[in-house]
């Protein structure tokens, strides 16, 4: 159960709460080491293939794949222990990376991609049993908190990754990056044996009887039927659908639109991440403070308003802080939309509504990919992003009404100024 402790800051929480202590420290090494093989695998697929679709097909085997699945995937961590669940998702990713490794020179492209496919499935299971789990070992005060420290140490080690992965590869090459990748799985399954069990409580969970698949369409029917969650679901995802093109936008804007060289380029892309971090790190000092249907909304409107002022952007700088901003925006939408979840949903339907979430999450960001493409090839990077901007800004406000007015009366909340905690 939770460790109740006072309201503390980040560092006060890790101090005193060993578990959530735990869980960080293995997600941080497990995300430095994923971005390693993401960077080796792509360079891999790059020079043995010589085609740009390869890469892309093992970027949609990793994202969007695994999120067919999203339902069983939440299903288990409510089922099962969800420390078990995770100690077995990190030990099949580490077993499937050194398999790759082991294999790479002469595996061929289909089972190089089934491999990653097997990976990603483990890594979308452990997703919403972690989250699912962090009620049980933070205090629910605390929670804005530890998810905001999460994602800082998941996002900076996943901005490290790819540094670390080059300098590596002089010495150990793309085999050797793939190993340490795979011990850094070993490590993390490690740290989390130490926590303590982790099983889901057994109320509403226990009204489907058939099993793994009644559970997941339980799952389902849970998140539909909850207006609230509905809302909060399809907000997200509208949002996401909306703005994911962002990236491939960015390097188009940066290059034809702008004529910045690749240095300017490479800074460009790195402000969201920047303000990502220091998103992450501002609310883990003050998110208490505010409404988690606030900060989520808010996180919408900045990610979304932001993109749109890109496309008007007539200089670099003036993008890069537009993009800066925007990090701050998607840690807040991060935060607040995890925090929400963890303090409403019933703690065995929680693994199934985070398993669902980013599932969907995952199928929009396809979507984005897909459709941001042909409106980018068709038009322009400006007005990709005034168009992404806009209807991310329009599926804002919807989500600001809707929400607004189900809250209330549908899962205990107090109007969009605030939320009972768990």
């Amino acid at each position: 159960m939770s460790e109740e402790v006072p309201r503390s800051g980040a560092l006060a929480l890790l101090m005193s709460n060993r578990g959530f202590r735990g869980l960080t420290m293995a997600r941080v090494i497990s995300f430095v080491g994923d971005s390693l093989s993401l960077v080796a695998l792509m360079l891999h697929v790059a020079s043995t293939s010589g085609q740009a679709l390869a890469v892309a097909a093992l970027l949609l085997v990793g994202d969007f794949v695994p999120s067919l699945l999203s339902p069983l995937s939440g299903a288990l961590s409510d089922r099962f222990d969800r420390r078990r669940v995770m100690i077995v998702c990190e030990v099949v990713q580490g077993v499937t990376l050194l398999v790759i490794a082991a294999a790479l020179p002469v595996l061929p492209l289909p089972l190089l991609l089934v491999l990653v496919g097997v990976r990603a499935v483990a890594g979308q299971v452990f997703q919403p049993a972690s989250r699912a789990a962090m009620p049980s070992l933070v205090a629910g005060q605390d929670l804005d908190t530890a998810n905001s420290t999460l994602g800082f140490g998941t996002n900076g080690a996943e901005a490290l990754g790819p540094l670390v992965a080059a300098a590596l590869f002089p010495v150990i090459g793309i085999q050797g990056v793939l190993l340490a990748d795979a011990a850094s799985f070993g490590i993390s399954a490690l740290i989390i044996a130490r926590l303590p069990a982790l099983p889901p409580t057994k109320d509403v969970g226990d009204a489907a009887p058939g099993g793994l698949f009644e559970q997941a369409r339980e799952g389902l029917g849970y998140l539909w039927r909850r207006r609230s969650l509905r809302i909060i679901t399809l907000g997200f995802c509208a949002v996401v659908a909306a703005n994911g093109i962002d990236d491939v936008a960015l390097l188009v804007l940066a290059t034809e639109n702008l004529g910045a060289g690749e240095s300017a380029t490479a800074v460009l892309l790195g402000g969201v991440g920047i303000g990502l971090l220091a998103g992450y790190a501002l609310l883990a000092r003050g998110a208490r403070r505010t409404s988690m249907v606030v900060l989520m909304i808010t996180g919408f409107a900045i990610s979304s308003i932001g993109n749109l002022l890109t496309g008007l952007a007539w200089a670099i700088a003036v993008a890069f802080a537009l993009q800066t901003i925007r990090g701050f925006g998607i840690a807040a939408m991060d935060v607040g939309s995890n925090t929400l979840l963890q303090r409403l949903v019933p703690d065995s339907m929680l693994g199934r509504v985070f398993g669902n979430l980013y599932g969907v999450i995952g199928a929009a960001a396809a979507l984005s990919y897909v459709g941001g493409g042909l409106l980018l090839d068709a038009t322009s990077a400006p007005i990709t992003f005034i168009v992404a901007g806009t209807v991310g800004t329009v599926a804002t406000a919807a989500t600001a009404l809707t929400l607004h007015r189900a809250l209330p009366t549908d899962i205990g909340g107090s109007g969009i100024g605030g939320m009972e905690e768990r």
